[in-house]
């Protein structure tokens, strides 16, 4: 876990990533009553950064609708920190650093 948290720690906003994970799927079945199985997820986005007070998540952009100078409405994946697996960045400043952080500024602007 401490390597995973240091390649989260090294990506920058703006970067093109993709973060590898295991998502959780609960359900019953007739056959094996399997009551949780782990499902390998990768997801490609632009990294925003590691928001969250009680769990921190990876927050990667995916779509972004701009409406108005600085006004952004965003689809996003949320990954739990603790469930990532592998984080490596595809290429470094796909975004610019200011619009990542007009992303992360229109994504949070319902919490303030």
């Amino acid at each position: 876990m401490k390597e995973v948290i240091s390649q989260v720690k090294s990506l920058v906003a703006g970067d093109l990533v993709c973060v590898e994970w295991c998502d959780a799927s609960i359900g019953k079945s007739l056959s094996n009553g399997i009551g949780g199985i782990d499902v390998p997820v990768k997801s490609w986005g632009v990294f925003i950064g590691v928001l969250g007070k009680r769990r921190e998540h990876v927050i990667l952009a995916q779509n972004a609708f701009r409406y108005s100078d600085g006004l952004y409405d965003i689809d996003y994946t949320a990954i739990p920190l603790p469930w990532t697996t592998n984080a490596s960045v595809i290429e470094k400043s796909h975004v610019e650093a200011d619009e990542a952080k007009v992303l992360l500024n229109s994504f949070t602007i319902n919490e303030k």
